[in-house]
């Protein structure tokens, strides 16, 4: 067992890998993450599974059965899909029920072509739930504003789910109402609110490459740079705080109700220069969940230093990084819409690879 991942995880942290494919699975890998690396659950996005699916020849047989019964390229990639979530989702459940449903999670995105699409959105949840047909796994969702409906009535109807493709504080605090709002309903519908779960994926790296370019373009001094996106979201954890207390919410913690933990995405580090295991040390705080591909979850495990809690202390710094990027002329909203619409782009691409790659296996099986 890593002693710093170990540590990361005492401080609070779970750890979840921010990859899947089914060498993972058939080969243990995933198990030996679990067991060796305080590994405690998995998320998927559509360029995860295009990568996986790209090069996995593990497919084939899949496919092979289901190009002979018929299926065309959308049921393809839903099946293989499914199942390899499916399969992780077996291999944490033992995570799943010794954490009471807390970790364990594998975490399936709804199609990002639905993501401006409510009732398309409430349709494709409802309908991964039932397929994947495991307590432990989360369906993925938008935090667009046509998601945050969908995300209320999927709740409501006692499906867990993990809000994606959160970058600002003013959309964050529209993710934690349309999860409240979906509790609400789920309760008044009879559902059970200890068996729901939910984390909100607020997305890090991402905010300081858009930024950084930005101070460049501006010719702004370099000591703004690699700062925003951590401020950011130490100001996330900070609403998350301030949003789960209070009246309300102790109402629906009376009857059971779990507050919708931050995950940390995008925690990759993209410009080479800085630390590669920054958007992981300085953002340990407890309650939260950081999703890490394998290779920030080497260089954690290698040399990350855990020095407790590295988000409360920051607040009033962090609120300064963000008046600080103001004055250089840095405008957070326009950041911040841009990368939410960049987000469901890039999704949507890796989703017409996704796909153009099946199609072609299934060509090749036809054959």
């Amino acid at each position: 067992m890593s002693d710093r991942l170990k540590q990361l995880a005492e401080a609070g942290v779970s750890i979840w890998l921010d990859d899947l494919s089914r060498e993972r699975l058939e080969t243990g890998n995933l198990a030996d993450l679990v067991k060796t690396s305080s590994v405690v659950g998995v998320t998927t996005n559509p360029s995860i599974f295009a990568s996986a699916l790209a090069k996995g020849e593990r497919y084939d047989a899949q496919v092979r059965e289901l190009a002979a019964d018929g299926a065309d390229v959308e049921r393809t990639v839903f099946e293989l899909t499914t199942t390899d979530v499916r399969n992780a989702a077996d291999v944490l459940r033992d995570v799943f029920e010794a954490s009471d449903g807390v970790d364990g999670r594998v975490s399936i995105e709804v199609s990002p072509g639905f993501a401006h699409d409510t009732e398309q959105t409430v349709a494709e949840a409802a309908k991964l739930w039932a397929a994947v047909d495991r307590p432990n796994v989360l369906i993925k969702i938008p935090g667009t504003p046509e998601g945050n409906p969908a995300i209320t009535r999927t709740l409501a109807a006692g499906i867990s789910v993990n809000v994606t493709l959160i970058f600002g504080l003013d959309q964050y605090a529209e993710v934690m109402e349309a999860y409240v709002a979906g509790l609400e309903q789920a309760a008044a519908n009879g559902h059970d609110l200890s068996t729901i779960h939910s984390v909100a994926s607020f997305f890090v790296s991402r905010v300081d490459t858009e930024i950084d370019a930005r101070l460049d373009a501006a010719g702004a001094e370099p000591v703004l740079k690699g700062r925003a996106g951590i401020a950011n979201a130490r100001l996330a954890f900070e609403a998350f705080e301030k949003f789960f207390s209070g009246e309300r919410w102790e109402a629906l913690a009376a009857q059971g109700a779990h507050k919708q933990r931050p995950l940390w995405a995008s925690t990759g580090v993209k410009n080479p220069e800085y630390d590669d295991t920054m958007y992981v040390v300085d953002l340990v705080v407890e309650d939260t969940v950081n999703t890490m591909p394998e290779k920030t979850l080497q260089a954690v495990a290698d040399h990350g230093v855990v020095a407790g809690d590295r988000v409360r202390p920051f607040y009033a710094e962090a609120r300064q990084t963000l008046e600080d990027l103001a004055a250089a002329g840095i405008d957070y909203d326009d950041v911040i819409a841009l990368l939410i619409r960049e987000g469901v782009e890039k999704f949507v691409t890796a989703w017409d690879e996704l796909l153009e790659t099946v199609g072609k296996s299934l060509e090749q099986a036809k054959a």
